[in-house]
């Protein structure tokens, strides 16, 4: 997932997407424990999707707290 489509997403549509991203990071480290996860690379990179949502909310936050 790329900022830029973060970024045209409403604050709702990004936190609910973190929600999914933390469920699938959860069920992705369960596979890997167990042996069944085919690709260990897709655990890191929905590590940096989250931090990129993460980043991305903070901002937005800062932002309507500097307007304000």
């Amino acid at each position: 997932m790329k900022a830029s489509e973060i970024r045209e997403m409403s604050l709702d549509e990004m936190l609910a997407k973190k929600v999914e991203l933390k469920e699938a990071l959860f069920n992705l480290r369960f596979q890997h424990e167990i042996g069944q996860l085919d690709n260990p690379r897709t655990i890191q990179q929905t590590k940096h999707d989250i931090a990129r949502l993460n980043t991305i909310v903070r901002e937005i936050q800062l932002k309507s707290e500097a307007e304000n």
